[in-house]
Protein backbone atom coordinates (compact mmCIF):
# COMPACT_ATOMS: atom_id res chain seq x y z
CA UNK A 1 0.00 0.00 0.00
CA UNK A 2 1.70 3.48 -1.05
CA UNK A 3 -0.70 6.06 0.77
CA UNK A 4 -2.97 5.99 3.84
CA UNK A 5 -5.58 8.93 3.02
CA UNK A 6 -6.83 9.58 7.01
CA UNK A 7 -10.48 11.34 7.36
CA UNK A 8 -11.66 12.07 10.73
CA UNK A 9 -15.41 13.04 10.85
CA UNK A 10 -18.09 14.42 13.34
CA UNK A 11 -21.63 14.63 13.03
CA UNK A 12 -20.98 15.05 9.39
CA UNK A 13 -23.33 16.20 6.50
CA UNK A 14 -23.22 16.54 2.77
CA UNK A 15 -20.04 18.12 2.74
CA UNK A 16 -18.34 14.91 3.71
CA UNK A 17 -20.03 12.81 0.29
CA UNK A 18 -18.27 15.54 -1.46
CA UNK A 19 -14.71 14.64 0.24
CA UNK A 20 -15.43 11.18 -0.14
CA UNK A 21 -16.55 11.62 -4.19
CA UNK A 22 -12.91 13.45 -4.51
CA UNK A 23 -11.06 10.12 -3.70
CA UNK A 24 -13.77 7.62 -5.52
CA UNK A 25 -12.73 10.09 -8.86
CA UNK A 26 -8.74 10.00 -7.94
CA UNK A 27 -6.44 8.44 -10.88
CA UNK A 28 -4.11 7.21 -8.52
CA UNK A 29 -4.34 3.19 -9.27
CA UNK A 30 -7.18 2.19 -6.47
CA UNK A 31 -5.13 -0.69 -5.69
CA UNK A 32 -2.14 1.42 -4.23
CA UNK A 33 -4.08 3.39 -1.62
CA UNK A 34 -6.54 3.43 1.09
CA UNK A 35 -8.94 5.29 2.71
CA UNK A 36 -9.45 5.62 6.59
CA UNK A 37 -12.25 7.26 7.87
CA UNK A 38 -12.41 7.55 11.61
CA UNK A 39 -16.20 8.53 12.86
CA UNK A 40 -16.04 9.78 16.60
CA UNK A 41 -17.90 10.56 19.00
CA UNK A 42 -21.07 10.29 17.68
CA UNK A 43 -23.79 6.74 16.45
CA UNK A 44 -26.54 7.15 14.13
CA UNK A 45 -27.89 8.10 11.81
CA UNK A 46 -24.88 9.03 10.70
CA UNK A 47 -22.64 5.47 10.90
CA UNK A 48 -25.37 3.71 8.85
CA UNK A 49 -25.17 6.78 6.05
CA UNK A 50 -21.53 6.58 5.68
CA UNK A 51 -21.88 2.53 5.49
CA UNK A 52 -24.72 3.05 2.91
CA UNK A 53 -21.98 5.51 1.06
CA UNK A 54 -19.10 2.90 1.38
CA UNK A 55 -21.18 -0.32 -0.05
CA UNK A 56 -22.80 1.91 -2.32
CA UNK A 57 -19.92 4.09 -4.16
CA UNK A 58 -16.90 3.27 -2.88
CA UNK A 59 -16.98 -1.26 -4.30
CA UNK A 60 -13.01 -2.22 -5.12
CA UNK A 61 -11.62 0.42 -3.01
CA UNK A 62 -9.57 -0.19 0.17
CA UNK A 63 -11.62 1.48 2.43
CA UNK A 64 -11.38 1.53 6.33
CA UNK A 65 -14.38 2.45 8.66
CA UNK A 66 -13.70 2.71 12.26
CA UNK A 67 -16.33 4.24 14.72
CA UNK A 68 -15.71 5.16 18.19
CA UNK A 69 -17.62 6.87 21.04
CA UNK A 70 -14.50 8.87 22.15
CA UNK A 71 -14.37 12.52 20.57
CA UNK A 72 -12.28 14.14 19.37
CA UNK A 73 -9.98 15.05 16.04
CA UNK A 74 -6.60 14.05 17.35
CA UNK A 75 -8.23 10.50 18.85
CA UNK A 76 -9.90 9.99 15.34
CA UNK A 77 -6.51 10.74 13.62
CA UNK A 78 -4.14 8.71 15.96
CA UNK A 79 -6.79 5.77 15.45
CA UNK A 80 -6.52 6.52 11.58
CA UNK A 81 -2.63 6.06 11.97
CA UNK A 82 -2.86 2.73 14.14
CA UNK A 83 -4.67 1.29 11.36
CA UNK A 84 -2.86 2.38 8.32
CA UNK A 85 -0.85 0.89 6.08
CA UNK A 86 0.48 2.68 3.69
CA UNK A 87 4.18 4.26 3.06
CA UNK A 88 2.85 7.35 3.33
CA UNK A 89 0.06 9.08 4.91
CA UNK A 90 -2.50 11.85 3.42
CA UNK A 91 -4.94 13.57 6.07
CA UNK A 92 -7.96 15.54 4.85
CA UNK A 93 -10.20 16.90 7.11
CA UNK A 94 -14.17 16.10 6.39
CA UNK A 95 -15.38 19.07 4.97
CA UNK A 96 -12.65 19.54 2.57
CA UNK A 97 -11.82 17.88 -0.73
CA UNK A 98 -8.99 17.39 -3.50
CA UNK A 99 -8.62 17.33 -7.10
CA UNK A 100 -8.93 14.10 -9.06
CA UNK A 101 -4.51 14.25 -9.53
CA UNK A 102 -4.19 15.03 -6.08
CA UNK A 103 -2.72 11.74 -4.54
CA UNK A 104 -1.18 11.28 -8.28
CA UNK A 105 1.19 14.20 -8.52
CA UNK A 106 1.76 14.71 -4.82
CA UNK A 107 3.36 10.96 -4.85
CA UNK A 108 5.68 12.00 -7.79
CA UNK A 109 7.80 14.31 -5.43
CA UNK A 110 7.82 12.16 -2.46
CA UNK A 111 11.07 10.75 -0.43
CA UNK A 112 11.84 10.26 3.38
CA UNK A 113 13.53 13.62 3.53
CA UNK A 114 11.36 15.96 1.73
CA UNK A 115 7.30 16.53 2.06
CA UNK A 116 5.42 17.09 -0.78
CA UNK A 117 2.79 20.03 -0.68
CA UNK A 118 -0.08 20.81 -2.77
CA UNK A 119 -1.81 24.20 -4.27
CA UNK A 120 -4.44 24.94 -1.70
CA UNK A 121 -7.76 27.18 -2.81
CA UNK A 122 -10.18 27.62 -0.61
CA UNK A 123 -13.73 29.03 -0.20
CA UNK A 124 -16.53 29.99 1.77
CA UNK A 125 -19.35 27.33 2.06
CA UNK A 126 -22.22 28.12 -0.64
CA UNK A 127 -20.10 29.77 -2.43
CA UNK A 128 -18.61 28.65 -5.92
CA UNK A 129 -15.79 31.36 -5.44
CA UNK A 130 -12.11 29.58 -4.78
CA UNK A 131 -9.13 32.15 -4.14
CA UNK A 132 -5.42 31.06 -3.60
CA UNK A 133 -5.33 29.87 0.80
CA UNK A 134 -3.70 31.93 2.49
CA UNK A 135 -0.78 29.90 2.99
CA UNK A 136 -0.05 29.57 -0.16
CA UNK A 137 3.56 32.03 -1.61
CA UNK A 138 5.46 32.52 -4.21
CA UNK A 139 8.01 29.62 -3.59
CA UNK A 140 5.16 27.38 -4.94
CA UNK A 141 6.50 29.11 -8.60
CA UNK A 142 9.97 27.52 -7.00
CA UNK A 143 10.89 24.48 -8.76
CA UNK A 144 12.94 21.65 -6.60
CA UNK A 145 13.55 21.20 -3.42
CA UNK A 146 13.21 23.87 -0.58
CA UNK A 147 14.63 24.16 2.78
CA UNK A 148 11.21 23.43 5.05
CA UNK A 149 11.74 26.53 6.76
CA UNK A 150 10.51 28.85 3.53
CA UNK A 151 7.35 26.95 3.05
CA UNK A 152 6.80 27.08 6.80
CA UNK A 153 3.07 28.22 6.99
CA UNK A 154 2.37 24.70 5.24
CA UNK A 155 3.22 23.69 8.70
CA UNK A 156 0.29 24.91 10.48
CA UNK A 157 -1.12 21.73 10.31
CA UNK A 158 -1.19 18.20 8.60
CA UNK A 159 -2.91 18.38 5.66
CA UNK A 160 -2.05 19.63 2.51
CA UNK A 161 0.59 17.20 1.75
CA UNK A 162 1.66 14.00 2.09
CA UNK A 163 4.10 12.68 4.78
CA UNK A 164 6.22 9.40 5.28
CA UNK A 165 5.05 7.02 8.09
CA UNK A 166 9.16 6.84 8.36
CA UNK A 167 8.68 10.47 9.49
CA UNK A 168 5.56 10.42 11.48
CA UNK A 169 6.76 6.52 13.25
CA UNK A 170 5.12 6.43 16.77
CA UNK A 171 4.51 10.08 17.44
CA UNK A 172 1.17 10.67 17.80
CA UNK A 173 -1.30 13.65 17.90
CA UNK A 174 -2.36 15.18 21.36
CA UNK A 175 -5.50 14.67 22.48
CA UNK A 176 -5.13 16.65 25.47
CA UNK A 177 -5.55 19.57 23.16
CA UNK A 178 -8.89 21.14 21.42
CA UNK A 179 -6.67 23.77 19.48
CA UNK A 180 -3.58 24.09 18.45
CA UNK A 181 -2.65 20.12 18.25
CA UNK A 182 -2.05 20.27 14.23
CA UNK A 183 0.49 22.99 14.68
CA UNK A 184 2.50 20.79 17.69
CA UNK A 185 2.61 17.59 15.79
CA UNK A 186 3.92 18.98 12.84
CA UNK A 187 6.84 20.51 15.21
CA UNK A 188 7.15 17.02 16.89
CA UNK A 189 7.83 15.67 13.21
CA UNK A 190 10.26 18.68 11.85
CA UNK A 191 13.06 17.05 13.38
CA UNK A 192 12.90 14.16 11.00
CA UNK A 193 12.41 16.19 7.17
CA UNK A 194 14.20 18.73 5.46
CA UNK A 195 12.94 19.53 2.91
CA UNK A 196 9.53 20.23 0.95
CA UNK A 197 8.72 20.37 -2.84
CA UNK A 198 5.83 21.75 -4.69
CA UNK A 199 3.25 19.23 -7.08
CA UNK A 200 2.07 20.63 -9.85
CA UNK A 201 -0.35 23.11 -9.62
CA UNK A 202 -3.32 20.50 -10.79
CA UNK A 203 -2.68 19.22 -7.15
CA UNK A 204 -5.18 20.99 -5.40
CA UNK A 205 -6.74 20.91 -1.58
CA UNK A 206 -9.87 22.52 -1.39
CA UNK A 207 -10.96 24.54 2.08
CA UNK A 208 -13.69 25.29 3.03
CA UNK A 209 -14.69 27.62 5.22
CA UNK A 210 -18.31 27.04 7.27
CA UNK A 211 -19.85 28.65 10.18
CA UNK A 212 -19.74 26.44 13.60
CA UNK A 213 -16.42 24.11 12.66
CA UNK A 214 -14.08 23.18 15.09
CA UNK A 215 -11.92 25.97 13.62
CA UNK A 216 -14.39 28.80 14.31
CA UNK A 217 -16.15 27.93 17.34
CA UNK A 218 -15.60 31.14 19.57
CA UNK A 219 -13.59 31.19 22.70
CA UNK A 220 -12.86 33.33 25.12
CA UNK A 221 -9.68 35.68 25.71
CA UNK A 222 -8.96 33.47 28.87
CA UNK A 223 -9.16 30.13 27.09
CA UNK A 224 -7.35 31.79 24.41
CA UNK A 225 -3.97 32.53 26.25
CA UNK A 226 -4.10 29.22 28.60
CA UNK A 227 -4.02 26.90 25.79
CA UNK A 228 -1.69 28.84 23.68
CA UNK A 229 1.14 28.68 27.09
CA UNK A 230 -0.04 25.44 27.56
CA UNK A 231 0.54 24.52 23.90
CA UNK A 232 4.20 26.83 23.79
CA UNK A 233 5.60 25.04 27.67
CA UNK A 234 4.98 21.50 25.42
CA UNK A 235 6.46 22.99 22.24
CA UNK A 236 9.76 24.72 24.28
CA UNK A 237 9.94 20.50 25.81
CA UNK A 238 10.04 19.35 22.32
CA UNK A 239 12.25 21.89 21.09
CA UNK A 240 14.96 21.16 24.34
CA UNK A 241 14.47 17.29 24.14
CA UNK A 242 16.83 17.63 21.11
CA UNK A 243 17.82 21.24 19.98
CA UNK A 244 20.20 20.17 17.40
CA UNK A 245 17.82 18.01 15.59
CA UNK A 246 14.84 20.60 16.09
CA UNK A 247 15.09 23.87 14.16
CA UNK A 248 15.20 27.16 15.96
CA UNK A 249 14.02 29.24 13.45
CA UNK A 250 10.94 27.14 13.39
CA UNK A 251 10.83 26.87 17.07
CA UNK A 252 10.67 30.94 17.51
CA UNK A 253 8.19 30.86 14.65
CA UNK A 254 6.00 29.07 16.34
CA UNK A 255 6.41 31.36 19.79
CA UNK A 256 5.49 33.97 17.68
CA UNK A 257 2.74 32.35 16.21
CA UNK A 258 1.56 31.45 19.50
CA UNK A 259 2.12 35.04 20.19
CA UNK A 260 -0.36 36.45 17.95
CA UNK A 261 -2.93 34.21 18.48
CA UNK A 262 -3.14 35.09 21.72
CA UNK A 263 -3.29 39.35 21.01
CA UNK A 264 -5.06 39.17 17.54
CA UNK A 265 -8.90 40.34 18.17
CA UNK A 266 -11.71 37.56 18.80
CA UNK A 267 -13.87 37.22 15.86
CA UNK A 268 -17.26 36.65 16.09
CA UNK A 269 -18.46 33.76 13.89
Amino acid sequence: MKISVIIPTYKPQAYLWECLDSLVAQTFSKEDFEIILVLNGCTEPWKSQIQEYIYSKMKGMNVKFIHTEQGGVSNARNMGLDAAEGEYIAFIDDDDYVSSRYLELLFEKTSDDTIPLCYPLSFVDGDDKYEPYYITSHYHDTPGKLDFIKARRFFAGPVYKLISKHVIGQRRFNSKFRNGEDSLFMFLLSDRFKFVEFADKEAIYYRRFRRNSATTVRRSRKQIIANELKRDWVVTKIYFSNPFRYRLKFYITNLLGSMHTMIAPIKNV
